[in-house]
Order: structure tokens, then C-alpha cells, then sequence
């Protein structure tokens, strides 16, 4: 397909579970009316509704049924469709591959490779194309790196830059990964997300967000699992992807949706009112097999992001995944702190309690019965967190190679003086 062709539909296809092959699951088509509203219709096909192993795109918005589903949000895209689309950083490698600075959304779906976030793929064909089989690997990081050095400066490519290490860069698969360069590679073990760090980083993103990572997992949490490699000198951050497993025919592949689309909402700043652990944690219960385990675990999350002030928890940053037919909530991934100026008031990026996004204890505690929590429990869970955070994260930063100067740099955002006012 070239940047000239402009198609209105696609099929959608998916891998069921316990498969290794796509097969076709439906129609999408994204129109515009008369007066420039983007209009996308979904439609299942009949002999995917007739198999016994059929399962729904999305819990919500597009459950199994006999008739045409139709939206206006998001530009017309399903919000379980954009999840499986570029983010940011994979929207402008599409954009530089194609010479636009901007291309029609289903352009975005259908330009990026099939190995995205979840189950889920895009084509022209009513036919799925076979799985890939090749990735990169290790090795192949040093050439990716210079490449996305080289998008995020604006500068044209190293001579060296083959056009398919190019285009491998487009592998960037998941919409929940946000504006940080990245590439996807294989190893004995699996794929694994490698995120480069970026010139203008305020310190080593990649030591920091895997120091925090190790953090979450010492508080109990269940977060994606990571590593730190070297490569030409350079830290990068490999973070396993929890959404395949590899096999001795190819990849299982899960469902997976955010929370921007269990929530029904969308990414404008004017969609906020309905971002929020509160009811995320009640779509949770709606949904997932495990409602008061899951609900809990969203639970200890907040608490952990208030307390290392990760402010950039909005709801992509959030999950829920399907292995098999029941949806659970997804490993924590992308948690990194902030530095903000204020000592007194820190908001995160969802609604928390009674007191809007305010990372405060008693704001915190304040719903704790919606994620099944009782108040004096919930208390108990900051307290002891609190304190495991506070007495730990120096420690666990430097294992992790963060140097001093980054401990410096990220101190005041360890349960601030404010947490506790």
C-alpha cells in the first residue's frame, strides 16, 4: 500500500487463544459525514460469530453480536482498535516512512506491523498474511538506536541505516507505550520492548524506570518484567512483553485493552473528568474473573504512584489482558517518577478520592471501598508501603545502577512532605 491509496475500510483480524494464526474477525470502516465528523462502524463477520471459539475484541464496546456497532469518539476509532494502533513515538515513524506529517487514522492501523499490542491486526486482505516469524535481536540494537537518535533530532539517517532496520523500527506494537523511542526484539526467552533513552532525558530513564519497576515488585505489585543491557556504551531497558508467549509454533498472543477504553473516554484534556481509579477499579469489578483481586492490586498501584509521584499514570498506562476467554488487569508497566516543584500538592493524572487527583493519604483512602477495600485496611496498605518505599528506594535505585547524581536529581519525589498533610 502507498501513501496515495486512501481506503475507508479494513478487516480486522485476530489470534484466538491458545493459537499461533489470525483469522479474519470483522469489517471496520471510518467515514466522514457532511458536516466532518469522523464516523467508524465495526461489524463481525458471520462465520467468525459462528465459530465455538469466538471471543469479543473488547469486554464493553464491542461484545459478540449481530450487528453493526458504530462510534464518533476518538476520531471514529474504537477505542479497543486505537489500543492496537501506533502511539506516539509509532506514529511519527509511520509519518517519516510515508513523507506526511500527518496521515488519516486508518492509515495509522494499517501501516503498522502486525506485531502491536494485543491480539488484534489490520488488512486489506479478507485473508490474514501469515504471523511474522523474524525480529530483531540484540545485536541489531546499536544500528535501531543511532536510527531513533536520529528521528528524535530531526536529522536524517546514518548512511549505514539499511531500509528494512528502518522499517523495523516500526515494531513498535503497543499504543501504551507513550512518546519514547523504541524497537522490539526477540530473544531465547521471548519479545522484549527496548526503550532507548533520549538526549534530552533529565537522567537515565532507563536505569530509573527499571529501578522503579524492581520498587514495585518489592511492594508486591505485579509488574512486566525488565532488564538493563548495554549497548555501545549506552543503558537501554528491555521490559518482557507480557501480551505473547512464545511456543514451539510461534507466538500466543493476548486480548488486551486500556483503561481509556474500559473507561469510554478518550485522551483530550476535556475527556478528564471520567479519568479515574474509582471507576476504573468498578469496570474492573464489571469485568475481570478475579474482581476483588484485581481491584485491589489498581488499588496498591495508586498508592505507589502517589508515592513516587509518577504523574504520567494516565489511562493508557493502565490494562486489562486476556490469555484465554476471562480478562484480568494487565502487569504495571511505565512507571516512572517526576520531580514537580510544589512540596505541598501533587495531583496524579486519574481521579483518586473524594478530593479529586489529589496524592494525599486521606484522598487516597478515601474511596477504598470501591476497590472492596475497608478504610482502616486501606490505611494499613499506605502506611506499610510508605515506609517500605521511603527506607528502600535509594537502596534499590543504586542496585539497579541509578548513580548519584540521578538519586539527586529524583529524591523529592518519594512520598513528599504533602503525601501526608
Amino acid at each position: 500500500m502507498t501513501s496515495e491509496v486512501r481506503p475507508s475500510e479494513c478487516y480486522v483480524y485476530i489470534t484466538l487463544p491458545g493459537e499461533t494464526e489470525a483469522v479474519t474477525a470483522g469489517r471496520y470502516a471510518l467515514t466522514t459525514d457532511a458536516h466532518g465528523t469522523a464516523i467508524g462502524r465495526f461489524v463481525y463477520g458471520r462465520s467468525y460469530l459462528e465459530r465455538v471459539d469466538s471471543v469479543p475484541i473488547d469486554p464493553i464496546e464491542l461484545k459478540l453480536a449481530k450487528r453493526t456497532y458504530q462510534t464518533t469518539n476518538m476520531k471514529g476509532v474504537f477505542g479497543a482498535l486505537r489500543d492496537a494502533g501506533p502511539d506516539y513515538w509509532g506514529r511519527r515513524i509511520i509519518e517519516r516512512h510515508v513523507g506526511k506529517p500527518e496521515i488519516g487514522e486508518l492509515h495509522y492501523l494499517l501501516y503498522a506491523p502486525d506485531d502491536r499490542a494485543g491480539a488484534l491486526g489490520f488488512g486489506l486482505g479478507k485473508t490474514p498474511p501469515a504471523p511474522r516469524r523474524k525480529f530483531n535481536q540484540t545485536l541489531d540494537l546499536e544500528n535501531l538506536q543511532m536510527i531513533a537518535d536520529a528521528i528524535v533530532k530531526d536529522e536524517a539517517f546514518p548512511a549505514n541505516a539499511a531500509a528494512e532496520q528502518i522499517e523495523e523500527l516500526m515494531l513498535i506494537g503497543t499504543s501504551m507505550g507513550g512518546a519514547r523511542p523504541k524497537a522490539i526484539i526477540e530473544s531465547e526467552d521471548g519479545l522484549w520492548l527496548a526503550k532507548f533513552n533520549r538526549p534530552d532525558d533529565k537522567w537515565n530513564s532507563a536505569r530509573v524506570e527499571h529501578a522503579m519497576l524492581v520498587l514495585a515488585r518489592n511492594c508486591g505489585l505485579s509488574t512486566a518484567q525488565s532488564k538493563i543491557i548495554q549497548v555501545a556504551g549506552r543503558d537501554v531497558l528491555l521490559v518482557k512483553r507480557f501480551d505473547r508467549e512464545k511456543t514451539a509454533h510461534g507466538y500466543l498472543r493476548s486480548r488486551m485493552v486500556s483503561a481509556l477504553t474500559l473507561l469510554r473516554t478518550e485522551d483530550s484534556h476535556r475527556s478528564r473528568d471520567k479519568w479515574s481509579y474509582v471507576l476504573l477499579a468498578e469496570e474492573l469489578r464489571r469485568v475481570c474473573a478475579e474482581p476483588g483481586k484485581d481491584a485491589a492490586e489498581l488499588f496498591r498501584r495508586m498508592c505507589f504512584n502517589a508515592l513516587i509521584s509518577n504523574t504520567d499514570d494516565h489511562p493508557r498506562n493502565h490494562a486489562i489482558i486476556a490469555k484465554d476467554r476471562d480478562w484480568k488487569l494487565s502487569p504495571a508497566y511505565d512507571l516512572t517518577p517526576t520531580n514537580p516543584i510544589s512540596l505541598e500538592h501533587r495531583d496524579l493524572a486519574l481521579i483518586c478520592g473524594n478530593s479529586g487527583r489529589y496524592a494525599n493519604v486521606e484522598n487516597l483512602a478515601s474511596q477504598s471501598i470501591r476497590f472492596l477495600i475497608e478504610r482502616d485496611h486501606a490505611h494499613a496498605i499506605i502506611a506499610e508501603m510508605e515506609d517500605l518505599i521511603m527506607s528502600t528506594w535509594y537502596e534499590v535505585s543504586r542496585e539497579e545502577g541509578v548513580s548519584e547524581q540521578d538519586c539527586k536529581q529524583i529524591a523529592g519525589a518519594f512520598a513528599y512532605p504533602g503525601f501526608r498533610f
